[in-house]
């Protein structure tokens, strides 16, 4: 082989290896490091973190994306754990409970992702304070058997501003079918009653979801009302003054029939007056006062009052001469005494006495004058 040749082969080969380190070369450079992937587990709250003035009888749940919880708590700056509910899934916690007004919570524990890595559970958030919490009570009480006519009464330690807010949280469930409806009779009270008389033997729930529920100008409620009651057998008094006589109607047929003295016909202040009253309490033994009639501390038994102006139906047994022939009473139902304790022994609280035939109707104040109204008057005192 000539000179030149193998010049020309060596030339060749060493233009190549040059190329390969060139090309060698240009990827020389050191590998860069790449930064782990965040967390896919994505914690959410409500209230969101760091809320301030949350109302303590909102829902309150933490929820997870992408994940499950492993541990969850939420407590108090007291260390008071708050009762709640994890989901089957662990994707979502929600409290069972509501919370303290004026407190301030954490949340603790620790979610993991999809991804299989931690995330921490935390944030804080506090509730309202309220200038001013609110009492309210609730009639009937628990498991109390009352006439077709009795009312429900939510009463009210200070007057409510927010009268269309407080009524939106009370709530009435029958066993059967009852329109009826709330209305407010002051300030301080608001009462429901069925436009008709309620059924015999309906069972009666209500709830009032007073807690956390603004009363208007920073006051609130102090805690939530329930009763569950029963409506008894369906007994109405009819009281037609003129007859001298007082009639007991019971599931749609007389069951008495007795001689009775009415208030004085000639003067106005002793008059019973008309009107659907209900029987609101029962004492064996009643003390009369009527100063402006000039006696005192008389004492009468199987006393049933059926207002607060002051009317009952009650023994009179000194009085016998004029039952069934005169009115005479200073504006209560007088019967005998054998008479008189049998109604009594026979009514409920809630029973309606219908008065009728009088020369003055009562007008609708005294507390309890729910059905001194009609049905129209009674629809239009709602606040909602």
């Amino acid at each position: 082989m000539s000179g030149s040749k193998l010049r020309s082969r060596w030339a060749a080969l060493a233009g190549a290896v040059a190329a390969v380190l060139l090309i060698s070369g240009c990827g020389a450079s050191a590998p860069q490091e790449q930064k782990p992937a965040d967390p896919v587990a994505k914690v959410s709250f409500e209230p969101g973190a760091d809320a301030g003035e949350v109302n303590p009888a909102a829902p309150i749940t933490a929820t997870v994306d992408r994940g499950r919880f492993d541990s969850i708590a939420l407590a108090n700056t007291d260390g008071k754990q708050v009762a709640g509910e994890l989901s089957k899934d662990g994707k979502s916690w929600h409290a069972t409970e509501a919370l303290g007004y004026g407190k301030s919570y954490s949340w603790t524990g620790q979610a993991i992702g999809d991804d299989g890595k931690q995330v921490p559970v935390q944030g804080t958030f506090s509730t309202l304070q309220p200038k001013k919490t609110i009492r309210a009570t609730i009639n009937p009480t628990d498991n109390a058997e009352v006439g077709i006519a009795m009312p429900i009464s939510v009463k009210f330690d200070e007057a409510v501003q927010d009268k269309a807010g407080i009524q939106r949280a009370l709530t009435v469930q029958a066993s059967v079918p009852v329109e009826g409806a709330w209305a407010w009779l002051s300030d301080r009270q608001v009462d429901w009653r069925p436009k008709e008389y309620w059924p015999a033997h309906t069972h009666v729930s209500v709830h009032a979801k007073l807690y956390g529920q603004s009363y208007g100008q920073g006051s609130y409620g102090l805690a939530d009302l329930s009763t569950e009651f029963d409506i008894g057998r369906a007994q109405i008094v009819k009281a037609a003054v003129g007859t001298h006589r007082l009639v007991v109607m019971r599931n749609g047929e007389q069951v008495a029939n007795y001689a009775a003295s009415y208030g004085e016909e000639y003067d106005p202040g002793r008059n019973t007056p008309n009107g659907t009253f209900i029987v609101m309490q029962k004492n064996p033994v009643e003390i009369m006062d009527n100063p402006r009639y000039g006696y005192r501390d008389v004492r009468k038994t199987w006393a049933a009052r059926f207002s607060n102006h002051g009317e009952f139906i009650h023994e009179n047994q000194e009085n016998a001469a004029a039952l069934g022939k005169v009115n005479n009473s200073h504006g209560c139902i007088n019967l005998s005494a054998a008479d008189a304790k049998a109604y009594f022994d026979s009514a409920l609280i809630g029973d309606p006495v219908e008065v009728t035939g009088s020369a003055s109707t009562m007008p609708p104040q005294f507390d309890v004058y729910d059905w001194l109204l009609n049905w129209d008057q009674w629809t239009k005192k709602s606040a909602v």
